[in-house]
């Protein structure tokens, strides 16, 4: 499912640090964490610490007192870190000195880990080809964690904008995306971290209940919400199949319409269209 600055409310919120590897070590949620039997650098934790909470605050900066009581770090320590990013340009801060975010070399991570990925060159064009098909805007995502990170999208042309920068992050119980993602895992109950965050009034909070819609989903083939991250907005969305050579990429393309125009018609069309999109992605990824 898709929203704009909607996910914002939500804390954690949205990241545009692009996502570690699909099942990277460390907590749901987590883009990092600990390889066994190696030593954490304290440091360079800190550092990617620092560098994701200044992302989950997207446009908002941060002071040092806010980053310290989330760190729980000495503040003579995040300062020093904060003064080394700013020079090396992944951190940028105001005239005082007193308010930081994210500076602009991190758009260069995020930028190569999208060029680097080997199925985005096959999906942007098919996504356009789905649009224009379906009069809709569409999403490609993946799930890191418990979120979900989008990293293509084509907007239905003259639509009110509803679709997540690349980059964004959502939490996947509150999207169709990951919904769908969730229903092909054996395990999803071990990508939810409660408490669940409510981005709506319609998003499903409760972690029985959406098992119970992950369910429906695996058996339907394709996940259906209405309002879970924006409101009046509702999304089909399907998982991407294992690819030919085995590897399961944890994706998913979706789908999004004005809430009351998606009937169920609609619905199962836009599922067929999905589905075919996924086969001509698989056809056309290396």
């Amino acid at each position: 499912m898709t929203t704009q600055d909607t996910a914002s409310q939500r804390a954690p919120q949205p990241s545009s640090v692009p996502p570690g590897p699909s099942g990277s070590p460390g907590s749901p949620g987590s883009t990092h964490g600990a390889v066994q039997g190696v030593r954490e650098v304290k440091s360079a934790a800190r550092t990617i610490e620092v560098l994701e909470l200044l992302a989950e605050r997207g446009n908002a900066p941060v002071t040092i007192r806010d980053l310290c009581e989330r760190m729980g770090a000495p503040r003579s320590s995040v300062y020093a870190l904060l003064r080394t990013l700013v020079d090396a340009g992944w951190v940028r801060t105001d005239a005082l000195n007193t308010q930081y975010s994210i500076g602009i070399r991190a758009l260069l991570a995020g930028t190569t880990y999208l060029d680097a990925d080997p199925i985005l060159n096959a999906v942007r064009p098919v996504l356009h080809d789905v649009g224009r098909r379906l009069g809709a805007t569409v999403n490609f995502g993946r799930l890191d964690g418990g979120d979900v990170v989008y990293l293509a999208t084509w907007e239905a042309p003259g639509r009110e904008r509803s679709a997540p920068r690349v980059g964004r992050r959502l939490p996947a119980h509150a999207t169709a995306i990951g919904q769908a993602v969730l229903s092909a895992l054996e395990d999803p109950e071990s990508r939810l971290v409660p408490p669940l965050a409510r981005l709506t009034d319609d998003t499903v909070t409760d972690p029985a209940e959406l098992l119970r819609i992950v369910q429906i989903t695996r058996e339907r083939g394709y996940a259906r919400e209405d309002g879970q991250n924006t409101p009046r907005v509702a999304c089909v969305a399907i998982p991407m199949p294992v690819r030919a050579d085995g590897e399961r990429l944890l994706d998913g393309l979706s789908v999004s319409f004005h809430g009351p125009a998606l009937t169920a018609a609609r619905e199962r069309e836009a599922a067929v269209v999905l589905r075919e999109a996924s086969r001509q992605i698989l056809d056309r990824a290396p």
